[in-house]
Protein backbone atom coordinates (compact mmCIF):
# COMPACT_ATOMS: atom_id res chain seq x y z
CA UNK A 1 0.00 0.00 0.00
CA UNK A 2 1.64 3.19 -0.64
CA UNK A 3 0.50 6.24 1.61
CA UNK A 4 0.28 9.61 0.42
CA UNK A 5 0.51 12.56 2.29
CA UNK A 6 -1.31 15.86 2.64
CA UNK A 7 -1.89 18.68 4.32
CA UNK A 8 -5.45 20.45 5.67
CA UNK A 9 -6.34 23.78 6.73
CA UNK A 10 -8.83 25.17 9.39
CA UNK A 11 -9.11 28.12 11.18
CA UNK A 12 -9.15 27.49 14.50
CA UNK A 13 -12.07 29.59 15.47
CA UNK A 14 -14.09 27.44 12.86
CA UNK A 15 -12.83 23.75 14.09
CA UNK A 16 -9.16 23.33 15.41
CA UNK A 17 -7.33 20.70 16.03
CA UNK A 18 -8.01 20.89 20.18
CA UNK A 19 -11.10 20.30 18.63
CA UNK A 20 -10.18 17.34 16.80
CA UNK A 21 -8.98 15.99 19.79
CA UNK A 22 -12.19 16.36 22.13
CA UNK A 23 -14.04 14.46 19.38
CA UNK A 24 -14.84 10.84 20.31
CA UNK A 25 -12.52 8.28 19.69
CA UNK A 26 -10.13 11.47 18.44
CA UNK A 27 -12.13 11.42 15.08
CA UNK A 28 -14.20 13.68 12.89
CA UNK A 29 -15.74 14.82 9.55
CA UNK A 30 -13.70 17.09 7.52
CA UNK A 31 -16.82 18.90 6.09
CA UNK A 32 -17.62 21.79 4.15
CA UNK A 33 -14.57 21.75 2.00
CA UNK A 34 -16.27 24.20 -0.71
CA UNK A 35 -13.26 24.21 -3.52
CA UNK A 36 -13.23 22.11 -6.24
CA UNK A 37 -9.22 21.68 -6.64
CA UNK A 38 -9.06 21.11 -2.82
CA UNK A 39 -12.23 18.60 -3.34
CA UNK A 40 -10.42 16.92 -5.76
CA UNK A 41 -7.48 16.19 -3.67
CA UNK A 42 -9.74 14.64 -1.55
CA UNK A 43 -11.27 12.34 -3.44
CA UNK A 44 -7.83 11.00 -4.16
CA UNK A 45 -7.19 10.36 -0.47
CA UNK A 46 -6.88 6.93 0.89
CA UNK A 47 -7.35 5.15 4.26
CA UNK A 48 -4.04 5.27 5.93
CA UNK A 49 -2.83 8.60 3.73
CA UNK A 50 -0.95 10.79 6.65
CA UNK A 51 -2.16 14.35 7.04
CA UNK A 52 -0.94 17.38 8.27
CA UNK A 53 -3.28 19.86 9.78
CA UNK A 54 -3.12 23.60 9.63
CA UNK A 55 -4.35 26.38 11.29
CA UNK A 56 -4.77 29.22 9.11
CA UNK A 57 -5.81 32.73 9.28
CA UNK A 58 -4.48 33.00 13.05
CA UNK A 59 -0.81 34.84 13.88
CA UNK A 60 1.10 32.97 12.88
CA UNK A 61 -0.44 30.16 10.67
CA UNK A 62 0.90 27.07 11.52
CA UNK A 63 1.12 23.17 11.47
CA UNK A 64 -0.26 22.22 14.89
CA UNK A 65 -0.55 18.12 14.54
CA UNK A 66 -0.90 15.29 12.31
CA UNK A 67 -3.70 13.04 11.62
CA UNK A 68 -4.92 9.69 9.58
CA UNK A 69 -7.60 9.44 6.89
CA UNK A 70 -9.45 6.59 8.72
CA UNK A 71 -12.89 7.05 5.87
CA UNK A 72 -12.34 7.49 2.12
CA UNK A 73 -14.19 9.93 0.05
CA UNK A 74 -17.90 9.98 0.39
CA UNK A 75 -21.10 12.96 0.13
CA UNK A 76 -20.91 15.84 1.89
CA UNK A 77 -24.12 16.27 3.33
CA UNK A 78 -23.92 19.33 4.74
CA UNK A 79 -24.37 21.13 1.04
CA UNK A 80 -27.76 20.03 1.54
CA UNK A 81 -28.56 21.10 4.75
CA UNK A 82 -29.62 24.65 4.52
CA UNK A 83 -29.00 25.35 7.77
CA UNK A 84 -25.31 24.25 7.20
CA UNK A 85 -22.93 27.04 7.49
CA UNK A 86 -21.66 25.85 3.93
CA UNK A 87 -24.96 24.96 1.52
CA UNK A 88 -25.59 24.27 -1.65
CA UNK A 89 -28.58 23.76 -3.21
CA UNK A 90 -27.17 22.16 -6.72
CA UNK A 91 -25.48 19.14 -4.49
CA UNK A 92 -28.34 16.68 -3.70
CA UNK A 93 -28.09 13.09 -2.36
CA UNK A 94 -29.19 11.78 -5.60
CA UNK A 95 -25.84 14.10 -7.32
CA UNK A 96 -23.70 14.92 -4.83
CA UNK A 97 -20.69 17.89 -5.71
CA UNK A 98 -18.63 17.78 -2.52
CA UNK A 99 -17.50 15.20 -0.35
CA UNK A 100 -15.84 14.49 2.95
CA UNK A 101 -12.97 12.59 4.73
CA UNK A 102 -12.94 11.46 8.06
CA UNK A 103 -9.80 11.98 10.23
CA UNK A 104 -8.54 10.57 13.42
CA UNK A 105 -5.87 12.68 15.00
CA UNK A 106 -2.29 10.95 15.44
CA UNK A 107 -0.31 13.73 17.25
CA UNK A 108 0.47 17.35 18.70
CA UNK A 109 3.47 19.21 17.14
CA UNK A 110 5.43 19.99 20.32
CA UNK A 111 6.72 23.28 18.13
CA UNK A 112 4.10 24.08 15.96
CA UNK A 113 5.93 24.82 12.48
CA UNK A 114 4.73 28.16 11.25
CA UNK A 115 4.46 29.46 7.72
CA UNK A 116 7.74 31.43 8.26
CA UNK A 117 9.64 28.30 8.99
CA UNK A 118 8.46 26.67 5.68
CA UNK A 119 9.17 29.70 3.68
CA UNK A 120 12.54 29.95 4.93
CA UNK A 121 13.63 26.18 5.33
CA UNK A 122 15.46 25.21 1.62
CA UNK A 123 13.89 21.85 1.81
CA UNK A 124 10.31 23.41 1.48
CA UNK A 125 10.54 25.89 -1.13
CA UNK A 126 8.48 24.13 -3.33
CA UNK A 127 5.43 22.81 -1.12
CA UNK A 128 2.41 23.47 -2.14
CA UNK A 129 1.65 25.84 0.95
CA UNK A 130 3.95 28.42 -0.23
CA UNK A 131 2.69 28.19 -3.87
CA UNK A 132 -0.77 27.71 -3.21
CA UNK A 133 -1.63 28.83 0.51
CA UNK A 134 -5.26 29.50 0.09
CA UNK A 135 -5.75 26.09 -1.18
CA UNK A 136 -7.41 24.11 1.77
CA UNK A 137 -6.64 20.20 1.26
CA UNK A 138 -2.73 20.03 -0.71
CA UNK A 139 -0.63 17.48 -1.34
CA UNK A 140 2.60 16.97 0.34
CA UNK A 141 5.52 15.03 -0.59
CA UNK A 142 7.59 12.32 1.47
CA UNK A 143 10.66 14.53 2.19
CA UNK A 144 8.26 17.56 2.95
CA UNK A 145 6.35 15.44 5.57
CA UNK A 146 9.50 14.35 6.92
CA UNK A 147 10.98 17.45 7.31
CA UNK A 148 7.79 18.93 8.98
CA UNK A 149 7.93 16.52 11.31
CA UNK A 150 11.43 17.03 12.01
CA UNK A 151 10.89 20.19 12.90
CA UNK A 152 8.06 20.25 14.80
CA UNK A 153 8.69 16.94 16.99
CA UNK A 154 5.51 15.43 16.90
CA UNK A 155 4.20 13.75 20.14
CA UNK A 156 1.44 10.68 19.59
CA UNK A 157 -1.52 11.25 21.33
CA UNK A 158 -2.22 7.24 21.67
Amino acid sequence: MNTSYWLVKSEPSAYSFADLISEENMTAEWDGVRNYTARNNMQKMKVGDKVLFYHSMIVPPQVVGTTVVVREAYPDDTAWDPSSEHPDPKSTPEKPIWFMVDLKAKAKMKSPVTLKDVKAHPMLQDMALVKFSRLSVQPVTKSEWDCILNLGDPEDLN
